[in-house]
């Protein structure tokens, strides 16, 4: 089990890492402007694993692609020291974008089915993927701060469940090395800014049920009698499925169903033979999932039964996510740094988990003997003016009312997100890799020229006071509260510039290419970071209810 450092430590190397980020956020949101407007789907993410090889090569680091398809790995070797892998997934869903946004996706793809369908990053992963560069390109530039080995993981197939999986089964631990520790974020629907741990369960189980049906043709005006409707028993599946939570789960468990696919048929006056669903389950334990898939089963047969079928159904379960489950003392470790280095008023503990599937936690060998401890956090990414102005009384109202992944309107608010992602990342891989004690200052891998960066001709990048986005009032209280109360009345987006550019770069945009340029290390004291506050309650090993 990696060992932590001191959170007060972390928050010193952090601030003085971050220092470099006004060189690099330009670069960085401009990345993130590109991908969102052209977005790609599972396991064809082609441009966009070669955009992030492409930066990592030049930060310094040994780059594979190809890792589990589309996947791409860069390795960082800086002494003696423990191995941490920073994950991001990469590929968007098969949504039209209604965001309204200048930089909105009007992309197009094919499916894995053969339907052309529109495209859209709906789920962050273009968050994720800019602030994994760019964390990786000021940790690069940073070397004098830390030691250890870093492995930059950024996957395909997160939206499919069977990316992690698919890079370990080609190789990943055995060609690069096992890490002592994973880590990841996802943007949340929390105010911007905020950020959101939680020992334990965070993230749910998730499963997607395929299901066709059979029938007989016929025509629906001559002898419609002679055949067997396979939509009447897709119906009839559809409107029984409703009852398997609300009379067969515990109503102290949690459990979601739903059917989000039901094709049948080319015309309405024929009967065809057969239709087809997909079923989708959400819970927080195996034995919910099992009772689900179990019930599923049982009631798709019988209803075909019921409609006298000339043929039995098929029934497969062909995507599963497992429960993300943090471990609990590396939790507590980063939350300290988080809250040594943000704030308390930024840093929350989540009182329940989310039902959102995910197969980062692959990545920590559940099963195995010796499992990879992990932690996966979130970024709040809801403008402020959004949040006040969502309906309802408590934060829990609110947070049914925003757009939240997976919605054609979800739209973070850009800057506070990626600045506070960026950091989150790189004063996480600092918490395992910061050296106690250590001189000299970081210099940015992608932006150490003294002039400034253009991201189109003339267009020029525009720095801010990374000081002011991380000063505190020395005034300010940092108890420790819950999620309700600082939801309830959330803090104002961190200090500084909240407008970055409107558009972003052209179509055209690329990280930039060419040798790296030097400069003179940033100048002034570092930035100073209090430690957790005194009294401050640590997370318990295990969440309120054992699942």
């Amino acid at each position: 089990m990696p060992q932590a450092v001191d959170p007060r430590r972390v928050a010193e190397h952090g601030s003085e890492v971050m220092r470099l980020v006004d060189e690099i956020f330009p670069l960085v949101e401009g990345f993130y402007v590109d991908l969102h407007r052209n977005p790609e789907l599972s396991y064809q993410e082609h441009r966009t694993s070669r955009a992030v090889a492409e930066w990592l090569s030049r930060a310094g680091y040994e780059v594979t692609t190809g890792v589990g398809g589309t996947g791409v790995v860069g390795v960082l070797r800086n002494g003696e020291g423990p191995t941490v892998l920073l994950r991001c997934d990469m590929d968007a869903l098969p949504l039209e974008e209604q965001t309204g946004l200048p930089y909105a996706s009007t992309a197009r793809g094919t499916a894995a089915d053969g339907q052309e369908v529109p495209i859209m990053h709906a789920c962050g992963h273009d968050a994720h993927t800019a602030c994994l560069v760019g964390a990786a390109d000021l940790l690069a530039g940073s070397r004098d701060r830390w030691s250890g080995t870093l492995m930059v993981v950024a996957q395909p197939g997160q939206e499919t469940l069977d990316g992690a999986e698919a890079m370990l089964a080609d190789g990943l631990y055995e060609r690069f090395g096992r890490p002592d520790i994973a880590l990841a974020q996802r943007v949340g629907p929390q105010p911007a800014g905020m950020i959101a741990h939680r020992a334990g369960v965070i993230l749910g189980m998730s499963s997607t049920v395929r299901v066709r049906v059979f029938g007989s043709t016929g025509h629906g005006g001559f002898q419609p009698q002679t055949g067997v409707d396979p939509v009447v028993i897709a119906a009839s599946i559809v409107t029984r499925l409703q009852t398997i939570v609300a009379r067969e789960v515990n109503p102290s468990e949690m459990a979601v169903l739903t059917v989000g696919v039901l094709r049948a048929g080319v015309r309405s006056d024929l009967v065809p033979s057969e239709a087809y669903l997909e079923i989708n389950t959400r819970c927080l334990n195996e034995r919910v999932a099992d009772r689900l898939h179990a019930a599923i089963e049982r009631v798709v047969r019988a209803e075909a039964a019921a409609s006298a079928a000339p043929r039995d159904p098929e029934v497969t379960v062909v995507r599963a996510s497992g429960l993300t489950r943090n471990d609990a003392e590396q939790t507590r470790a980063l939350t300290a740094a988080h809250r040594a280095y943000f704030g308390d008023a930024y840093v929350i503990d989540l009182p329940e988990p989310f039902t959102v599937g995910e197969d980062f936690g692959v990545f920590g060998l559940p099963g195995d003997p010796d499992p990879v401890p992990y932690v996966l956090w979130l970024i709040g990414s809801t403008p402020h003016e959004v949040w006040a102005a969502a309906p309802g009384t408590t934060p829990f109202d609110k947070l049914a009312s925003v757009p939240g992944s997976h919605s054609s309107h979800f739209a973070p608010d850009r800057e506070p997100t990626l600045r506070a992602g960026l950091a989150a990342l790189t004063i996480a891989a600092l918490t395992y890799l910061g050296r106690s004690a250590g001189p000299g200052r970081a210099t940015s891998g992608l932006a150490r020229n003294g002039r400034s960066f253009t991201l189109d001709e003339g267009e020029s990048t525009q720095n801010t006071d990374m000081r002011a986005l991380l000063d505190d009032d020395e005034d300010e209280s940092t108890q420790h509260t819950d999620m309700a109360e600082l939801l309830r009345d959330p803090p104002p987006p961190p200090r500084g510039p909240t407008q970055g550019t409107e558009t972003g770069p052209s179509s055209s945009f690329r990280p930039p290419s060419g040798p790296a340029f030097s400069a003179p290390p940033p100048s002034g004291p570092p930035v100073d970071a209090p430690p957790p506050p005194p009294g401050t309650q640590p997370h318990q090993d295990e969440p309120p209810h054992h699942y």
